[in-house]
């Protein structure tokens, strides 16, 4: 065999892990934010500064070491006691916070903390989880090449969940999140001129779809076909769920988005199972015949993430609303817990009787997945921030970037100082250029590919070439973010 067919052979015909291992895997990103926040906080009080000494790179390598190096070690060389791994970096804030909750001998801080108010500019664990969800996907996209990274989380054939599998559809329930239509500035004007303004916000994705299938075949790199088909990819896939998910949200009510979701993905996947549809796509045959049959996976499975996308949609509805108290917040985010579990128990039932998930298809199964556990990973987010800011408030340091603030006046120094955190944020960095990260992330894939031979790295060498990866994507895009660039010209 060639070493194009070694590779595509090395990232197909796989079936995926649980879902609890997948579920377990959401702890880590909260527990690294914490870690972080409490470790800045520690240092504030060992130091009596913040921004560190030489800020610029400190900050850079003190976040790449706290954030990026534990999902990249726990994805690899750690991922069989992953479960030792999230106990362990759970311990560290445990003592963090008993520490600081002795030292501030407030016996009624709990109460007081549930009656304070926050800031509202923006909701602090929905950016974080946008962040995480890029960047956990920019180290899946090269460490899926490597034999260090277990083959149960690269992405599944047929029918399985892998943690890739969620990647994908996490990335379409972010994007859902934040839309203009959740965030309630939809354009003013007539349908048509709406849906124009929608057909020229994603080019960008169709350029970048184009640029991936042409540099795919000029150069004959490995290409797993039946994951979207021979020319199409998951930019296709973003460019036309947005562009129909606007259409949708044009016509039909914001607030009842989840029922029409449930309406398109309940009769997609009637139709799958009365016709002969499942069939057609499952099954590898002839690709030549037209472009319906060698994308039949990616045009399909886009009807699932339609679905998927006008259920982040109306989660973006819900959290986006305007609340004060810490109480309320904490209410909202044990509210989405619950609804993720409800949808785990419905997902049970489903993969009995009905199917079992299914990416490939795009299925209701999947799209119950998809939800059920991106509310888990955001829920666990904001807990992870709760917990942060009751830090702040015990300690009176209130300096951490990239999560709550207590709602208090002050002075313009502090707010200063402040901001200056803020440029120094890596969660912050890779916000801002998001597309950006995604795009610069699969070129050095490309080029990683390129000149190293992945299926024969050792574990050491592997992991190296990782870290160095993500270090030079997390490098671009935080000198973008200090400079205060923003690509975006669309």
């Amino acid at each position: 065999m060639s070493q194009r067919d070694l590779k595509e052979a090395f990232v197909s015909n796989l079936n995926g892990t649980s879902l609890g291992e997948v579920a377990l895997g959401s702890f880590l990103a909260p527990v690294c934010v914490i870690n972080r926040g409490l470790l800045l906080l520690l240092l504030h009080w060992a130091s009596g500064t913040l921004p560190l000494p030489r800020p610029l790179l400190s900050h850079l390598l003190f976040d790449y070491s706290v954030l990026i190096l534990p999902l990249v070690l726990s994805c690899t060389v750690l991922s069989d006691v992953l479960h030792l791994v999230v106990i362990t970096l759970t311990l560290v804030p445990a003592c963090v916070v008993w520490f600081i909750h002795r030292r501030s001998r407030r016996p009624s801080a709990v109460a007081a903390f549930l009656r304070s108010h926050v800031q509202f500019d923006q909701v602090p664990f929905v950016t974080v989880f946008r962040v995480f969800v890029n960047v956990k996907t920019a180290i899946s996209i090269l460490a899926v090449d490597f034999s260090v990274f277990p083959r149960r989380y690269a992405k599944t054939e047929t029918y399985g969940t892998g943690v890739m599998d969620f990647g994908v559809g996490a990335f379409v329930f972010a994007n859902a999140l934040v839309c203009p239509e959740a965030r309630g500035k939809t354009a003013s004007g007539s349908k048509v001129k709406l849906i124009s303004q929608q057909l020229m916000s994603v080019w960008p994705l169709v350029a970048l779809g184009l640029g991936r299938v042409l540099s795919v075949k000029m150069t004959g790199y490995q290409e797993h076909v039946t994951e979207y088909g021979v020319h199409w990819n998951f930019f296709f896939t973003l460019a036309v769920v947005r562009v129909v998910s606007s259409v949708l949200l044009a016509v039909l009510p914001l607030n009842q988005s989840v029922v029409f979701a449930l309406l398109i993905g309940g009769i997609y996947q009637f139709i799958l199972e009365t016709t002969g549809l499942k069939e057609f796509i499952l099954h590898n045959g002839n690709r030549e015949v037209d472009f319906i049959h060698a994308n039949k996976e990616g045009l399909f499975s886009v009807v699932g993430y339609v679905a998927l996308y006008l259920v982040g949609v109306q989660v973006g509805l819900y959290v986006m609303q305007r609340r004060s108290s810490v109480q309320q917040w904490i209410q909202t985010l044990l509210n989405l817990l619950f609804g993720s579990f409800v949808l785990y128990a419905v997902l049970c039932i489903f993969q009995t009787f009905v199917e079992p998930v299914s990416r490939r298809l795009g299925n209701l199964s999947f799209c119950l997945w998809s939800v059920a556990q991106s509310l888990f990973f955001l829920s666990c987010l904001g807990l992870a921030d709760m917990l942060l800011l009751f830090s702040k408030t015990l300690s009176g340091f209130h300096l951490l970037p990239s999560s709550w603030s207590l709602y208090q006046k002050q002075s313009e120094s502090v707010c200063d100082r402040r901001r200056h955190v803020d440029g120094l944020c890596l969660l912050q960095a890779v916000n801002r250029n998001q597309l950006l990260f995604f795009l610069i992330a699969n070129v050095m894939t490309g080029l990683t590919n390129s000149v190293v031979d992945t299926l024969s790295c050792g574990q050491l060498f592997s992991v190296c070439i990782l870290l160095l990866y993500m270090f030079i994507n997390c490098f671009i895009i935080y000198v973008l973010h200090v400079y205060g660039i923003t690509v975006k010209f669309w």
